[in-house]
């Protein structure tokens, strides 16, 4: 999530906006994607914040409000690859804008929802205009500056989806005591829509181009590397993010009271932004597997001791916080390494791969909140090693794939 997908190759991107004279070049237009990506970031995380009271005014258990998390997640995954083939045609700034329109009215239509199935179907619309939108807007954003501003460039539109990290769920917590749930994502329609209102006033026009047939796109699958590495992103992402959309019935098995739950879940998010950094520098120097690996060692001990505590009715406060920044650090410690893996593997399929692999990490969230919605009514003990035990696996499944990016 931290590293944009990029929906086709910026070489065609650069291209075309060399024979656009009129387009100009300044970070003005990317601080309004990067405003778009926080937008998007914040709608895919924020339910997590008000799971049980948005399970409580729809008269339906937190295990079922929790697969709006997953329908979210499995329709990014399919659609991204498809939309970033049908769409590729559509000016950039005309589509960024739609979607982003699409977005507003479906939160303001989950705001709304009158019952669960009326939810469900705006969080799926929802869903098709952040895979509209965010492999798009990093594409974009890399074309719009001079070339010695665009790792700044892309780094601020990647800077929206971690800051909606760590800010939306704790925001959406907060939001729900202080209004409603329904307020909450009221509110990030009313985002959505200053963001598209942003996007249409101060960004330049773009040329569509020929899209990445979709056969395309799926051929990358045959290279052994990514076949190899691709599996690691959902089984990693299943162990460390599955259960955080419950991460407030998580908290409360925990001990943790409404009091605490925002505090907490900002730890968690200073946790995924801090790992995040952390673990790109250290590619650079030490290598993505080992990186990987430390990740995935840290996210067994962190989700064991979860467990522990949880069982053994340990409800000590300094202990959840850490654990929690912990949570957070090694969920996303991973992606960083796991990318770089990827292009290892197939250098030549950059964008690809890249796209592919954004649509796995929805994949595993899928996979996570799906498993959470089933063992959490049982036992959070269970649902929590489950996933230490998920994490474990991935730790030898690395060990087994070394050889590959």
């Amino acid at each position: 999530m931290k590293n944009v997908p990029i929906a086709r190759s910026v070489d065609q991107y650069r291209a075309e906006a060399a024979r656009q004279e009129s387009a100009p070049r300044g970070l003005g237009a990317t601080a309004i994607l990067a405003l778009g990506t926080f937008a998007v970031g914040t709608d895919a995380y924020v339910v997590a914040g008000f799971l049980p009271a948005m399970a409580r005014s729809l008269h339906i258990s937190q295990s079922a409000a929790g697969q709006s998390a997953t329908v979210f997640a499995v329709t990014y995954a399919l659609l991204s690859p498809v939309l970033a083939t049908v769409l590729a045609r559509v000016p950039r700034r005309a589509l960024l804008v739609g979607a982003l329109v699409v977005l507003a009215a479906a939160n303001l239509g989950s705001a709304l929802a009158p019952d669960f199935a009326t939810l469900m179907a705006t969080r799926v619309v929802a869903a098709a205009g952040a895979a509209a939108f965010t492999p798009n807007a990093g594409a974009a954003a890399s074309i719009l500056v001079a070339p010695a501003q665009r790792a700044r460039a892309l780094a601020m539109v990647v800077g929206g989806l971690t800051v909606a990290t760590a800010l939306g769920v704790p925001l959406g917590n907060l939001a729900e005591k202080a209004l409603d749930w329904r307020a909450a994502l009221g509110l990030v329609a009313a985002l959505c829509a200053v963001a598209a209102a942003g996007v249409s006033t101060v960004m330049p026009a773009l040329a569509g181009a020929e899209p990445i047939a979709l056969r395309q796109r799926l051929a990358a699958l045959r290279n052994p590397g990514v076949l190899a590495i691709l599996p690691l992103t959902v089984v990693g992402i299943a162990a460390g993010y599955g259960l955080y959309a419950f991460a407030v019935p998580v908290l409360h098995a925990l001990g943790a009271g409404p009091a605490q739950e925002a505090w907490l879940l900002f730890l968690y998010g200073i946790g995924a932004v801090a790992g995040n950094l952390v673990a790109g520098a250290r590619v650079d120097r030490h290598g993505p597997v080992r990186v990987q690996a430390v990740g995935f060692a840290g996210l067994t001990v962190t989700l064991a001791g979860f467990a522990w505590t949880a069982g053994a009715g340990v409800h000590w406060l300094p202990l959840t916080a850490l654990l929690m920044a912990a949570w957070g650090a090694a969920t996303w410690f991973q992606t960083p390494a796991q990318q770089v893996r990827l292009i290892n593997a197939a250098p030549q399929d950059t964008a690809v791969v890249i796209g592919l692999n954004a649509a796995a990490l929805y994949g595993g969230i899928a996979l996570g909140t799906a498993l959470g919605s089933l063992l959490l009514p049982i036992s959070a003990p269970l649902a929590l090693g489950t996933c230490a035990a998920l994490a474990l696996l991935c730790l030898l499944y690395l060990k087994a794939t070394r050889r590959y990016g």
